[in-house]
């Protein structure tokens, strides 16, 4: 698949520039475009549970945000270090910006110390092919400074700051993502009342997610990389997608997180416990194994996500999912809107 393919038009005016509650909507008012081969229909959240099937599987993500936005100072003056990905032994991978509406590269240089909060942490090396990614080494805990001087990440579409519990999910559970899992955001008490109600299922799955998926940049779509992320699929969750294919009950992932941990734990014929780093890249080329639909938000021209929506209901349907929900004035971001994929 070509680069050319995962572009489209999106008026800046559709980004969510502030939580739906600050919209004068609850989490689970906002809105809900669901896409089947031959339609797109338009709903409220809240109405969830009425467009699913009875029997069906919602996996959802339990890993929660950090305040992974620091404050940093080095040899070029203040800026800020966003951590990504935890590697352990203090080893991290961060995005160093400008700000929040400004990215880098920054002129950093292998080896230099930065300052954060007192604590010095050195740049060990820019990420291979991604030079605005820096692998850095902190001989202090950064969890314990995120959790005295951190916020959460946020970028120049969001013009206020709001607190951490913005960011997190009802499914939060294990610290871990410096960038909210956004798809399970507008899930509320109500909704899963009403998805019990119906006989709607629910497992989940943790992959902390690290920052914002960077658009691709190769020319063709299947050799876009991506860095590393802890993940883990338990024997319940395992057993309860087998369960549900044999079944022939459909799994509906929420969020690509999800999707990307059920492919990493496929074996070719199931999907096994499993725990580990994943870079698994979900794209048409690879296909999908694991899901029958898949839960999200609007994501951005170029990002590497669409590749995977491509890969579960092809281009064609998503494009046309895409032009319906510009038309309409959908919102895109962690604080928009919802899409709900059901090719099949």
């Amino acid at each position: 698949m070509k680069r050319t393919e995962l572009i489209f038009d999106r008026p800046a005016a559709l980004q969510a520039s502030e939580p739906p509650e600050a919209r004068g909507l609850e989490r689970d008012g906002v809105r809900l475009l669901v896409s089947r081969s031959a339609s797109h229909t338009h709903h409220l959240f809240y109405q969830l549970a009425d467009l699913l099937t009875p029997g069906d599987l919602l996996v959802v993500n339990h890993s929660a945000t950090l305040p992974a936005s620091l404050p940093a100072h080095g040899a070029l003056g203040d800026f800020t270090l966003n951590l990504s990905t935890n590697y352990g032994a203090g080893l991290w991978l961060a995005e160093p910006r400008w700000r929040s509406d400004l990215p880098g590269p920054l002129p950093l240089a292998t080896g230099e110390l930065i300052d954060v909060a007192g604590f010095p942490i050195r740049l060990v090396a820019p990420y291979p092919g991604l030079p605005r990614l820096w692998f850095v080494q902190a001989q202090t805990d950064l969890c314990q400074v995120m959790g005295q001087i951190g916020s959460p990440i946020r970028y120049g579409y969001v013009a206020a700051r709001y607190p951490l519990a913005a960011y997190q999910t009802i499914f939060a559970k294990i610290p871990g993502s410096a960038e909210m899992p956004s798809a399970g955001r507008p899930f509320t008490r109500r909704v899963l009342r009403a998805l019990q109600a119906r006989g709607i299922h629910i497992a989940g799955i943790t992959l902390h997610t690290g920052v914002s998926s960077l658009e691709v940049e190769t020319e063709v779509v299947e050799k876009h990389s991506l860095y590393a992320e802890p993940f883990h699929v338990s024997v319940g969750t395992a057993a309860a997608v087998n369960a549900a294919k044999r079944e022939h009950r459909r799994v509906i992932a929420v969020g690509t997180t999800v999707v990307r941990a059920l492919e990493s734990a496929w074996d070719g014929q199931q999907v096994c416990p499993a725990h580990g780093f994943t870079r698994r890249y979900v794209h048409p080329g690879d296909g999908v194994h694991t899901v029958d639909g898949l839960l999200t938000g609007l994501h951005d021209p170029l990002a590497s996500h669409l590749a995977m929506l491509y890969a579960i209901a092809g281009p064609a349907m998503i494009r046309d999912a895409y032009g319906v929900a510009t038309e309409e004035g959908y919102l895109w971001h962690e604080f928009g809107d919802s899409h709900l994929i059901l090719p099949n």
